[in-house]
């Protein structure tokens, strides 16, 4: 990299703002007639409010501007890194260990290039730091004027590198099981069905059908936090009668052996006609009931009454309560995160931050909290959603 021998010159990042001759126009801050960001200057953005680091270096390739978050990522005070050669102030090495300015050669290499795309490098002591460059020059093909540097912490996608992979192990070990239950069975009765009776037979086939649908429902649920992260959830909506939902989940729970005096349903009339996607509202109320019966105790009360949702808007809150332990208070707040299980394993722990994305994608909002009874409540609000015509 070509670095000239210039007197280095203190640069804070009040001075990129303040570089104004008496006629109004950038003062020549960095000795060759432009001032140290110009972009900046015009738009009145002090660098330090930047959330990214920014390194701007003049057309010697010594620091003209240093920002806040610059001088936190790299921990490189701003007075040590103003007025010094870049290849110094930022020592970048890549993957494989060669030093990044001497193989890029921003100064000395190809005039066409504009600029590095985004990479993750190393500093010194093996820490890493997302680099990205523009190379500002003084006309295409010409001479470089200005090199500005932006850095990024990797933490943010080291958190999402983590994520994925614990969501690939979690479907990996869940699949596994209800898989490997289907191969054995099919198995079996492939190689030895004269040998069963006809009563063990429909055992073997309704366990490898409740396997099936364990899989596709874990799919299903794969599909939708896809969609969800996304925000490529689709909304099929139309009038829908939440009442009548509830007492249908009800209804298919005593119908598989669920006792009938369980669950209480109060409902407050009238309520606003709501206009939602009745599947997705289907998938809200039975994972919010399944929870009750499955981690929570004594009765599960489940209460609509009109509400009002954003905006003013009038809405449907429904309230879903059970009399168990409930959430103690240091969970509650990763409740409707990925993965979360309460004190009963089993389930993938996908099922409320599905939830919560559901509702949030109708306008909604969900929360959670104590119950009168000392178990869970999850209480969420659907806006009435009604098409404009019809407002």
């Amino acid at each position: 990299m070509s670095v000239g021998m210039s007197r280095p010159r203190e640069t804070h990042a009040a001075d990129v703002r303040a570089d104004r001759g008496p006629d109004g126009e950038n003062s020549p801050a960095d000795g060759e007639g432009n001032g140290p960001a110009d972009d900046t200057v015009a738009s009145g953005i002090d660098p330090d409010d930047l959330p990214d680091g920014l390194v701007i270096a003049d057309r010697t390739g010594r620091v003209i501007c240093f920002n806040s978050a610059a001088a936190r990522i790299t921990a490189v005070p701003r007075t040590a890194a103003l007025g010094r050669p870049l290849e110094h102030v930022l020592p970048l090495e890549d993957l494989k260990g060669r030093r990044w300015w001497t193989l890029t050669d921003p100064y000395g290499g190809l005039a066409t290039r504009v600029g590095q795309p985004e990479r993750n490098l190393l500093l010194p002591g093996g820490r890493e730091v997302l680099v990205a460059a523009q190379y500002v020059r003084e006309y295409p093909t010409g001479p470089v004027r200005r090199l500005v540097i932006s850095l990024r912490g990797t933490e943010a996608r080291r958190r999402t590198e983590r994520s994925h992979a614990e969501l690939i192990a979690i479907v990996a070990h869940e699949l596994r099981s209800p898989l490997t239950s289907v191969k054995g069975f099919t198995a079996t009765l492939l190689a030895k069905w004269e040998r069963f009776t006809d009563d063990q037979k429909r055992l073997m086939l309704e366990t490898v059908d409740a396997d099936a649908n364990r899989v596709t429902r874990l799919i299903a649920e794969l599909l939708d936090i896809s969609r969800i992260d996304s925000g490529r959830l689709e909304l099929r909506r139309q009038p829908v009668d939440l009442s009548a939902a509830v007492e249908r989940h009800v209804q298919a729970l005593t119908a598989n052996g669920q006792t009938p005096d369980r669950f209480l349903v109060r409902t407050r009339q009238p309520l606003p006609a709501v206009w939602a996607d009745p599947d997705k509202v289907d998938q809200v109320l039975g994972n919010l009931l399944e929870n009750a019966v499955r981690h929570g105790e004594g009765t599960v009360t489940i209460e609509l009454a009109p509400a009002p949702a954003k905006s003013d808007e009038k809405g449907t809150a429904v309230t879903v309560s059970d009399e168990g332990p409930g959430i103690p208070e240091e969970s509650m707040g990763r409740v409707f995160t990925r993965f979360w299980r309460g004190s009963k394993r089993g389930g993938t722990g996908l099922g409320l931050y599905i939830v919560k994305g559901i509702v949030e994608a109708h306008g909604g909002t969900i929360t959670v909290g104590r119950g009168p009874g000392g178990g869970a409540e999850f209480r969420f609000i659907l806006p009435v959603g009604a098409p404009a015509f019809l407002k």
